[in-house]
């Protein structure tokens, strides 16, 4: 019942959202964010890999693609960058945890219980798949962890994704970590749903047994 009444009211803000994209000034928006693509009737943008298109008129959201629903999450994640983005936001190149996020210190255990405990035990046992996983979304490798990737959830708001498999004597363990400027190009609660949405985006491409706890995104 928790589940349907969260999804129930990200339904209803991404209505809500979708009202306000229809007031912004899409020239000034193409000023703060580069990335968007003014194509006539609708603009685009690309939400890990997947291109996008929201039309002007109506502030809808569909995927330009593939056939697949898009989530209210995806939906939500796109209109707040939109409404959040600073003109002063730059990447600066300064990785750090999610509780190092400007205001995110107090939602730290939950982030760590619907995202990186998650992430930790779906992948314990399955260290190939998920590296294939990242192979698969066009992930940048990294150097550290065991199976360490970077993934673009937009093009201002790149991802690193990091796994350590666990042995007889310590457990996997995970973590996911931000350019500082994250919280400059949108809101911080954003931040959690869009890591949300990559890590699903990652299971289904590993295709592994989802973990129950993981923050819900479809």
């Amino acid at each position: 019942m928790k589940k349907v009444m969260e999804s129930s009211n990200y339904e209803k803000w991404c209505e809500q959202w979708r009202e306000k994209f229809k007031k912004l000034d899409i020239e000034e928006l193409k000023g703060r964010l580069p990335e968007l693509k003014d194509e006539g009737g609708h603009v685009t943008i690309e939400h890990f890999g997947r291109k996008f298109a929201i039309q002007k008129e109506s502030g809808n959201i569909e995927a330009l693609e593939d056939e697949e629903a898009v989530s209210c999450y995806e939906k939500l994640d796109i209109y707040t960058l939109f409404g959040y983005v600073s003109s002063e936001a730059r990447f600066q190149d300064d990785w750090v945890s999610f509780d190092k996020l400007r205001d995110m210190a107090p939602f730290y255990p939950a982030f760590q219980k619907g995202i990186i405990q998650p992430f930790a035990r779906m992948f314990h046992g399955h260290v190939k798949e998920l590296a294939g996983a990242f192979q698969k979304l066009n992930g940048r490798k990294l150097s550290w962890s065991d199976v360490g990737y970077e993934l673009q959830a937009f093009g201002c708001i790149p991802i690193r994704f990091l796994f350590w498999e666990g042995d007889d004597e310590f457990p996997a363990q995970a973590n996911v970590l931000f350019d500082a400027s994250a919280t400059d190009f949108i809101h911080g609660e954003s931040i959690v749903t869009i890591a949300s949405v990559g890590l699903d985006k990652i299971v289904r491409a590993a295709g592994v047994q989802p973990d129950r706890s993981m923050f819900p995104v479809f």
